[in-house]
């Protein structure tokens, strides 16, 4: 499984393909598998998103989950501050999906 990865131009969150958008929740993300890199490529010269790279990720509890710990943190945020993590599950947050 391939997802990809990147950043907001506007804001600098690591934001995650949906298909169609990108968003700050890696929930939202899906498979880009063979078409991960022209993907990339396409957004990034569109200007939807800064830097955009694949990363290897397994399904997990019916999850996305990067394999790389460094990639899992961009996903889920501090790893010595739990308070600080994301909360993808709080529908508080839900408003800011890029």
């Amino acid at each position: 499984m391939k997802l990809l990865t990147g950043n907001d131009l506007k804001t600098g969150a690591v934001t995650w393909w949906t298909g169609h958008d990108w968003s700050i929740h890696i929930e939202d993300a899906i498979n880009a598998g063979d078409r991960a890199d022209e993907i990339a490529r396409r957004e990034e010269a569109a200007r939807r998103v800064n830097a955009p790279y694949a990363v290897d990720a397994e399904q997990r509890d019916g999850k996305p989950r990067p394999l790389h710990i460094k990639e899992r943190i961009r996903a889920l945020g501090p790893t010595v501050r739990p308070d600080l993590t994301l909360k993808p599950a709080d529908p508080d947050h839900r408003e800011w999906v890029i």
